[in-house]
C-alpha cells in the first residue's frame, strides 16, 4: 500500500487529468445538459457521477483481463486507443463529427446519454487502458476522481456555467484541449509502437 501511494507523480497526474478532461469535455457537454432539461429529460447528477466513476475504475482494473479474453495485449490496445484519441482531437479542432452517439427516448437521461457515452464512453475507456501502459495506477485513479468532481460541479450548475462562460470562451477552451489531446495521442502512439514491434520481432522464429 505504501509503495502504491509512493508512485504518485504530480506531473503524471496532470497529464492524465487534462487528457481525460479533454475526452470527457464536461464544459462542452453543458449545452447538451441544458437541452435535455429543456426537453423534460430528468438528470440525477449525483447518480450519474457515481455510476460513471465506478465504471471507469472497474474498467481500469478489469479492462486488461477483458482484453486477454480476446488475445489482445495492452500495447496494441494503447495504439488503437491513441488513434481514437487522435480522431477525438480532430473533432475538437476541426469542428467535425466522426463519432455519432444515439440516445433513447426515455424520460430519464441519467444513464443514456449522460453516463454513456458522455462520461464513460468508448473514448474514455480507451484512454484509461492506454494510460495503463504509460503511467502509475495511483496517478490515473486520482485523475479520474478529480475529473468526476469537475464533472459533478459543471453538471450540477450547468445553467450557471452557460451564463458564466461565453460561447467564445468555450470554443477557445475546446480548441486548447484539442491540441493537448492531439499531442498526447501522438505520444501514446509512438511510445507503444516501437516496443510492440520489438516484441513481435522477438517472437519471430
Amino acid at each position: 500500500m505504501i509503495t502504491f501511494f509512493s508512485q504518485f507523480s504530480f506531473q503524471e497526474f496532470l497529464t492524465c487529468f487534462f487528457a481525460l478532461l479533454a475526452v470527457i469535455d464536461a464544459l462542452g457537454a453543458t449545452p447538451i445538459i441544458i437541452d435535455l432539461k429543456h426537453k423534460g429529460r430528468s438528470i440525477n447528477v449525483e447518480k450519474a457521477t457515481v455510476i460513471a466513476l465506478v465504471l471507469l475504475i472497474s474498467f481500469l482494473f478489469c479492462g486488461e483481463w477483458f482484453l486477454r479474453l480476446f488475445s489482445v495485449d495492452i500495447k496494441s490496445f494503447a495504439i488503437g486507443g491513441s488513434i481514437i484519441l487522435f480522431l477525438v482531437a480532430l473533432e475538437m479542432l476541426l469542428d467535425v463529427t466522426l463519432f455519432k452517439d444515439q440516445a433513447n427516448a426515455n424520460q430519464s437521461a441519467t444513464l443514456i446519454p449522460i453516463v454513456f457515452p458522455l462520461l464513460a464512453g468508448a473514448a474514455t475507456f480507451t484512454t484509461l487502458l492506454s494510460f495503463r501502459s504509460q503511467f502509475a495506477t495511483i496517478n490515473i485513479i486520482t485523475a479520474v476522481l478529480a475529473n468526476m468532481i469537475w464533472v459533478y460541479v459543471v453538471f450540477k450548475f450547468a445553467m450557471r456555467a452557460e451564463r458564466a462562460f461565453s460561447g467564445t470562451f468555450l470554443y477557445v477552451l475546446r480548441k486548447f484541449f484539442g491540441i493537448i489531446l492531439l499531442a498526447i495521442s501522438i505520444r501514446l502512439f509512438v511510445d507503444n509502437l516501437f516496443p510492440l514491434i520489438a516484441d513481435m520481432q522477438h517472437g519471430m522464429p
